[in-house]
């Protein structure tokens, strides 16, 4: 599995796209995808709703388990991606493309973000 250079990564599992205009993008890894296994359900934050980095701000369930979703950045969320609500196995199949949580308009960063190679010896993918 490769990890795009151009996102940086929380040890949580999540990656996170160079802002543009002040906006990022937050999805999970395909490394965390893989170990969740199939995801059944989403639960993303709502546009308007403010996230904190480091804390939870939505659930993945898989047939495994379900998981919190943590933000990698402090930030005012301005898109939720509708097509994972309603097909959740995008973020098996497309993690970094169509399978993307939602859309955050940045204030704060959290600490200790990696790059792809960084996170790549983190978490053995």
């Amino acid at each position: 599995m490769s990890n795009p250079k151009e996102l940086r990564y929380s040890k949580e599992h999540e990656w996170l796209s160079a802002a543009a205009d002040g906006v990022s993008t937050v999805g999970i890894t395909e490394h965390a995808a893989n170990a969740l296994g199939d995801v059944v359900f989403v639960q993303l934050p709502e546009v308007g709703d403010t996230v904190t980095a480091g804390e939870s701000c939505g659930e993945l369930e898989s047939t495994k388990s379900v998981s919190e979703l943590y933000a990698p950045v402090t930030g005012e969320v301005v898109e939720a991606n509708q097509d994972v609500v309603d097909d959740p196995s995008l973020v098996n199949s497309a993690p970094f493309e169509g399978g993307w949580l939602f859309k955050v308009r940045v204030e704060a960063e959290q600490d200790g973000l990696m790059s792809a190679d960084e996170y790549t010896a983190f978490s053995g993918s």
